[in-house]
């Protein structure tokens, strides 16, 4: 979409509408984000589908993003092609009957530990294999959200002494544990498969493209549906952090050490995944028990 359709709506919304110069900034800041992502997925805004726009919320709710904020982008995008709507630009609007994140699960269903396991153990049939285990395998070992796996860099992570440096929202950063398994991976993927993939490019980032760039968010979620595919297993990276957590929290950690592993600033957030592992619990107990 040019620049100039989104600033005649910007000028609709603060002429016509009479909104604040804060408000119509607001609007910007969060059409130029999914903008961007449809940018990214070569994508017109003005021929997208609903599929597009619910692409992107996925995306925002695996990086965390709160229920509040994802209704707020909800919000932005359909006055948006409501204007499009208006200008003549669409014949449809993808956002009708679009669900609101109220709706939603607030938690993904986990998957099962043999499920994961039989996950991190299958082959890639990709030619990125290496890098894309490693990923995958990193993403489970140690909870991240996946704006900070694609952003680790080289010197991030220490082999030596097992952890990881991850910079997290609001840029705090925050040191991860990180198993064997996927640091013998990662050590495997960076001496093989890492330069073959830059072709004597350099790059700071640990996981790189065919492009000689840092791997992007978006690029990275369309790797992981293609994984989930071939497993037969529908995934997201919201869904490997749940997994990381509540598997976790069943193996009888605490909330407080999950906090920082999880990167939460509030242990609210935390609390969520107790709440699904005793629901598990209930639902086991009702299953199981010959008197419920």
């Amino acid at each position: 979409m040019p620049a100039e359709l989104l600033d005649l709506f910007l000028t609709y919304l603060s002429v016509e509408k009479g909104l604040s110069r804060n408000t119509v900034n607001a609007y910007a800041t969060d059409l130029n984000k999914y903008l961007v992502f449809m940018k990214e997925q070569d994508r017109e805004p003005v021929n997208a589908g609903k599929s597009d726009i619910l692409n992107f919320l996925e995306l925002l709710r695996s990086d965390g993003y709160t229920i509040s904020t994802v209704c707020r982008y909800i919000s932005s995008i359909k006055a948006l092609y409501r204007f499009f709507l208006l200008e003549k630009r669409i014949k449809d609007d993808p956002t009708e009957n679009l669900q609101t994140p109220k709706k939603w699960e607030r938690m993904p269903k986990a998957l099962s530990v043999s499920d994961v396991k039989d996950l991190l153990d299958a082959k890639f049939s990709a030619k990125t294999a290496l890098r894309d285990s490693s990923m995958l395998e990193l993403l489970y070992s140690s909870g991240l959200r996946v704006s900070e796996l694609v952003n680790i860099k080289l010197g991030d992570i220490h082999f030596d002494a097992g952890f990881i440096r991850v910079l997290g929202k609001g840029s705090k950063e925050r040191v991860v544990p990180v198993n064997l398994r996927a640091l013998e991976k990662i050590k495997n993927y960076s001496e093989k498969e890492r330069p073959e993939i830059l072709k004597k490019r350099q790059s700071q980032y640990l996981f790189v493209t065919r492009r000689g760039k840092g791997m992007t968010r978006q690029r990275f979620w369309q790797t992981l549906k293609a994984i989930g595919k071939q497993s037969g297993i529908e995934l997201s990276p919201h869904t490997i952090r749940h997994c990381f957590a509540t598997h976790l929290l069943d193996g009888g950690a605490d909330l407080r050490s999950l906090q920082k592993m999880l990167g939460h600033s509030d242990i609210s957030t935390t609390q969520i995944y107790t709440k699904v592992t005793t629901d598990r619990i209930k639902k086991v107990f009702k299953t199981y028990h010959p008197r419920a």
